[in-house]
């Protein structure tokens, strides 16, 4: 089985020791510090994320957090690199790809597409379809906040509804840049969007996203 979270997660750290621990991403107010912490913790520390939601424990959080935001920028990149922990479910590989493969993907491209003259990268069609299959599963759930209805379009790969509503807008383009949109990154997203000029204006004015 091609595994390719494994592969976005290596191009993700490539990237990530390239740009350096100050660079800007697209995850508003976060550099790439802050969104290698966000991966580990989501990995690794699951204490630290319940602990952000229950105020008991948010002392205990804030430690955990800034322990892992303050190690070396290698330490810290090589712990993203490592993936999941052999405790979690999330080291099966049918589940690392079910979980990973699209957030991988995602937080890597915030870190390309934040820096100056990026360009999108050709990926592999296998890795399309993964991501379009992500995408079919959980449209319902990023496009929740939509005010208007949406359609998800990706040629060859095929269309959804993604939000029932009226007037309607279609999304076109890339299983990849469809995600990014999906996903709240809709002025780097290479996408068509058809339908009425309100509704795609009122649409890009949304917060969309998990």
């Amino acid at each position: 089985m091609t595994r390719y979270a494994q592969d976005e997660r290596r191009a993700l750290c490539d990237t990530l020791l390239d740009t350096g621990p100050d660079a800007p991403t697209l995850c508003e107010g976060w550099t790439t510090r802050d969104l290698a912490t966000h991966l580990v913790l989501r990995e690794r520390r699951p204490d630290a994320q319940i602990g952000q939601l229950l105020p008991f424990l948010a002392d205990h959080a804030a430690a955990v957090t800034a322990r892992v935001h303050d190690a070396s920028w290698t330490d810290l990149v090589a712990a993203v690199r490592s993936g999941p922990p052999r405790w979690t479910p999330a080291r099966l590989g049918v589940v690392d790809e079910a979980m990973n493969t699209a957030e991988m993907f995602v937080h890597h491209e915030d870190v390309r597409r934040a820096q100056p003259g990026w360009a999108a990268r050709p990926l592999p069609d296998g890795l399309q379809t993964s991501l379009w299959r992500n995408l079919r599963l959980g449209a319902r759930l990023v496009l929740r906040k939509a005010p208007v209805g949406v359609a998800l379009a990706a040629p060859g790969h095929g269309e959804v509804v993604a939000h029932r509503g009226s007037p309607v807008v279609r999304v076109e383009g890339l299983p990849s840049e469809v995600m990014l949109f999906a996903f709240g990154r809709r002025d780097q997203a290479q996408v068509r969007l058809d339908g009425p000029l309100d509704a795609i204006d009122r649409l890009r004015a949304v917060r969309l996203g998990p």
